[in-house]
């Protein structure tokens, strides 16, 4: 007799376990009413009698289904399911229903095939920053980004998925003022989560930095025997580049990535678009930005030798160990280093211990010392002199090949300098300063100096004159209208003309760009025009794509998609058919814009045949 498929909510039939984590169970399931394909995300029966994973769960739902975006798992519904336990007694299971992905997870890619390239990492990690922009702007860090939690479509879409311990940034419980647990995964961690301190949109970047870092290589930045032990090194210890392990990653992403692991969030991103401009950059072959190349200029000598060291001892294959699994540190109020209370890595325990092997047994004494012992020694003196000598050849040509000379740009103007710099494979650092005998805008001096031989990837700072008495126009995108104007002031400079234009990228009323722009010279007193952002976008011609193109133009556009299905057979099943508002009009930033999306009907079922005499199964129903 055949089992009648579970249907939650009426409506939604759940198929087979396709996931399994700490406090949820997904399974594979259809939604009925629209005969679509959905995952459904159900707490384990064990738990459903636990009202802190109740409320743990509740709040995944809350907090998900406030997220529309197209580099997230979309949350379609959420509810309860009402059952009876074992012992006959009512119990209530709470469920979430949301996008089915076909594709594996990035976990999963990693695992087949070690390490990916350049512009893949990118491109990934670029969708990663799409959606954690989003995130943040809607209030909600992650806390827990890491390749399982990373969906790679058959189409290559990036879904970030489980926002299961994401929470609202003005949700009291997220500063941590008193003992508690910080939740997370230790191989990407950031430094004020493994202490126990406030976390913020910064902690999601940095273990976005963490996960571009094993995209590139392979592994890991840091790696250890136990949680405690890798959190200690997030802390306390500068990663090596991951041209160290990898050594087709250029110089530019190296900084990139270093930047973005810095110790003190304030000198690393500040936001997860500013991360993925620098990650397009590179992509692009166009120049990072200043700062992020100034972090590899600031590390220098210690990244160098930390990579060294490193490489000396880890240079291995890149099919490293998948991360140890989610854990727990119990931290003290004031932050401080992780408490020692935290629990071991699974399958860590005793499994590299030596105290269980038999002991070796002393080498015994040559029996004969005669002179082809002597012999055999001098060949083998003779043979390591030699391989040395090969390498430290080998060493001193690979070293000559990676250096470079310093091209002399002092008194040059300031784009012809940084263009020379850049042509020569170094990376030029540009401050400004008064000076009455160097032209504006041309190089006073550098460091190093012009013909010095540096390693390829290098920073050359640039000292650029600003005139006699010449301001520097500060940096005033993001800037409201009024703390724009109030800072001209205070720099000695006046407001110009102010001019609307449509961002999809700035609030309404928020500086777009200046002119001059930020870092030119210009005279006391003068005049720096400001252009700002509307709050508007104008709306595209959806007509035709399919569902998931059309979600990533509309986010691309800084407007939020809502999708209607209707059944047709006029349209390919997926594509738009029609949207609410037509293509050219102006909305305000952020508003949603429905598409209606071409359904196909569902099969009508055939007849089930019934035996003569024989009566019709009764189906069962299983709980």
């Amino acid at each position: 007799m055949s089992e009648q498929p579970r249907l939650l909510g009426g409506r939604y039939e759940v198929g087979d376990l396709i996931g399994r984590g700490g406090m949820a169970e997904v399974h594979r399931g259809i939604d009925t009413r629209l005969g679509r394909q959905v995952a459904i995300k159900m707490l384990r029966s064990d738990l459903a009698r636990d009202a802190s994973f109740l409320t743990r769960f509740r709040r995944e739902a809350q907090s998900s289904a406030g997220l529309n975006h197209a580099s997230i798992v979309a949350v379609y519904d959420s509810g309860e399911d009402h059952t009876v336990d074992a012992t006959g007694q009512p119990q209530d299971v709470p469920f979430i229903v949301m996008e089915y992905v076909e594709g594996k997870t990035l976990r999963e890619v990693l695992t087949r095939r070690g390490h990916l390239s350049t512009a893949d990492s990118c491109r990934i990690t670029e969708g990663i920053l799409d959606a954690l922009a989003y995130s943040h702007r809607m209030g909600i860090v992650h806390r827990d980004i890491k390749p399982a939690n990373v969906m790679i479509g058959t189409d290559g879409s990036v879904k970030v998925m489980d926002f299961g311990i994401a929470r609202a940034i003005a949700d009291s419980n997220a500063t941590m003022t008193q003992t508690q647990a910080v939740i997370g995964t230790a191989q990407y961690l950031s430094p004020e989560q493994a202490q126990g301190q406030t976390v913020d949109a910064r902690s999601d970047l940095y273990s976005t930095g963490c996960l571009l870092y094993e995209l590139l290589t392979g592994r890991t930045p840091f790696q250890g025997d136990t949680p405690v032990a890798i959190a200690y090194q997030h802390v306390g210890q500068e990663p090596p580049a991951p041209s160290t392990f990898e050594p087709a990653v250029p110089a530019d992403l190296d900084a990139v990535v270093l930047h973005s692991l810095a110790k003190d969030r304030t000198a690393r991103y500040q936001n997860a678009a500013d991360f993925r401009a620098d990650l397009q950059a590179v992509r692009l072959g166009r120049p990072i930005s200043a700062v992020a190349a100034a972090t590899l200029a600031g590390l220098g000598g210690a990244a160098g030798s930390l990579a060294g060291g490193a490489a000396a001892t880890e240079r291995i294959s890149p099919l490293a160990a998948p991360p140890t699994e989610v854990y727990a540190v119990t931290t003290r109020s004031g932050g401080g280093a992780p408490s020692p209370a935290a629990r071991p890595a699974p399958g860590s325990g005793d499994a590299g211990s030596t105290t269980t092997l038999p002991a070796v047994p002393p080498a015994k004494p040559p029996r004969r010392r005669g002179m082809w012992a002597w012999l055999t020694a001098a060949a083998l003196v003779a043979l390591v002199l030699l391989g040395w000598g090969v390498k430290a050849y080998v060493d001193h040509q690979a070293n000559a090949a990676s250096m470079v000379a310093v091209p002399d740009v002092t008194g040059q103007p300031r784009s012809t300098a940084q263009l020379k710099i850049t042509q020569a494979g170094l990376v030029p650092v540009v401050t400004t300063e008064n000076n009455k005998e160097v032209a504006a805008d041309s190089v006073i001096r550098q460091d190093p100096q012009g013909a010095t031989q540096v390693k390829k990837g290098s920073t050359v700072q640039l000292v650029v004159s600003a005139g006699p008495e010449a301001i520097v126009v500060p940096d005033l995108k993001g800037r409201t209208q009024a703390e724009a104007k109030a800072e001209l002031e205070r720099q000695g400079l006046t407001l110009g003309t102010v001019t609307e234009q449509n961002d999809t990228k700035q609030p309404k009323g928020t500086v777009v760009s200046s002119s001059p722009p930020a870092g030119q010279s210009v005279a006391p007193k003068g005049a720096v025009n400001l252009t700002v952002s509307s709050g508007k976008v104008t709306v595209p011609d959806l007509k035709g794509m399919s569902q998931n193109d059309a979600y990533n133009q509309l986010a691309s556009t800084g407007l939020t998609p809502k999708s209607v299905f209707k059944q047709t057979s006029e349209a390919p099943d997926g594509t738009v058919i029609a949207q609410d508002q037509k293509p050219g009009a102006v909305l305000d930033s952020g508003a949603t814009l429905t598409i209606t999306v071409a359904q196909a009907a569902p099969p009508s079922p055939s007849p089930t045949p019934t035996s003569s005499g024989s009566p019709s199964p009764t189906p069962s129903s299983s709980h």
